[in-house]
Formats: structure tokens, sequence, C-alpha cells
């Protein structure tokens, strides 16, 4: 039986159209005089704090927890202006696939698994309605290691629903293979989505227990097997 499910934010629950790797380069030119960032980083499935630190490695910058933070405060501030202009759109399937799982006789957990920070994840979410109706979460605060992030949200929901949870009890859904490896690293399920980064063969490769185009074609029953 599941009992909770973690969703992955970026090209999983929604499409943002580029602005949160808009806002990523922008920040690098603004604050360090660094243009055309965007177009040299791989962002599929990592952290924003992973990416910041890499950021100040790669041009020989101070990455100090100060210097990471200052990043990220002015990348949040670019990446609302740009989704004021643009939210993107869900992905499909998305809120049929949410509103299945609460009517389940015995709903599992709902949870965000996201290598977001917390306020760039709310952002995202808040612009199409869909923040504030998760259970737990783990961020980009709270650890750069996506694995890192899934025993945090496992032990989050354990606390939450008063007992622990086991690997066979989580499903993660994800549209990278980090996303699959992300439920391996907690013993979990994943279904594997190609509405984002990944393609069917990368994310049957990786080891999802379930590979589909999207969310659509995923009965949640299944999750009961």
């Amino acid at each position: 039986m599941t009992r909770l499910v973690l969703f992955d934010i970026d090209g999983t629950l929604i499409r943002t159209g580029g602005a949160g790797v808009h806002a990523f380069g922008r920040t690098a030119e603004l604050l360090y005089g660094v243009p055309g960032v965007a177009e040299r980083t791989h962002f599929h499935g990592r952290t924003d704090t992973a990416l910041v630190r890499e950021f100040f490695v790669n041009h020989g910058l101070q990455g100090r927890s100060w210097d990471i933070r200052h990043f990220l405060d002015a990348y949040v501030f670019l990446l609302d202006q740009r989704l004021r202009e643009n939210p993107g759109d869900v992905c499909p399937g998305v809120a049929a696939m949410l509103v299945a799982l609460r009517n389940l006789p015995e709903p599992p957990a709902l949870g965000l698994l996201t290598g977001n920070i917390r306020l760039g994840a709310k952002i995202k979410l808040a612009a199409h309605s869909l923040w504030g109706d998760w259970v737990c979460g783990a961020f980009a605060d709270d650890h750069e290691d996506r694995n890192q992030l899934a025993r945090i949200a496992r032990d989050r929901a354990s606390r939450q629903l008063g007992r622990r949870l086991e690997g066979s009890e989580i499903v993660v859904i994800g549209d990278t293979h980090r996303d699959v490896e992300c439920a391996q690293a907690i013993g979990a399920r994943s279904l594997g989505v190609c509405t984002g980064g990944g393609s069917p063969d990368e994310l049957t490769r990786a080891g999802a227990t379930w590979v589909v185009g999207d969310l659509r074609e995923f009965p949640v029953d299944r999750f009961g097997n």
C-alpha cells in the first residue's frame, strides 16, 4: 500500500518555459558580470544550491553560505518577475491525478521532492494554485544532494503520519533519472514521466518502476499493487 507520493516540480507538475533557467542566467550576469551561464549549465534534475556552488567554483568566486544566499535571493526575485509575465503551464494529467489520489479509499500523503529552494518552489506552484496542499516537502534549502532530500522528505512525512515509513510505501514521481535515483536511495518505487527532461529509454535504463508519456496514462490504483 502506498502511504506517501512525492512529486518533483519542474517537468513533472509544471513547465515554466525556462523561467528558472532564465532567472539563473540573469542573476549571474547582473551580480557577477558573467553572461551566457544558462546556456553552459545543465539544469535538469539538479538542486538550486548545487547549481550556484558549481557556478562559483567554475568562475573562481567565493562560495560561502552568505554568497549562495545572496545569489538565490536575487534569483527568486527575477524568477517571480518572469513568471508574472508568463507562468507556464501545468503538465498533462496533473490535476486529475491529484484529485484521484485524494479520492482513494485510503489516500496517501502527498509531498514535494524538488531541487528548487522552498521559496522558488512556492513561486512556481502558486502561479498555478498548486501550493499549500502538501503534507511535507524537501527542498534545496535542506541539502544540495537530491538523494539526501529523499531521506529528508521520507523522515518529515513519517513524523507527520506518526510512524516510520518504509521505502515500499513510497512512490517518487519525476521526469529525470535523478528522480529515479532519489527513489532508489530510500528503497521507494518510482514513476518516470516524460513531460520534462527525460526520455522513456533514459527513465527505463535508470530503473523506474513505471514509465509513462504523461500522467494521464497512469491509473492511481496501481500504486496499491
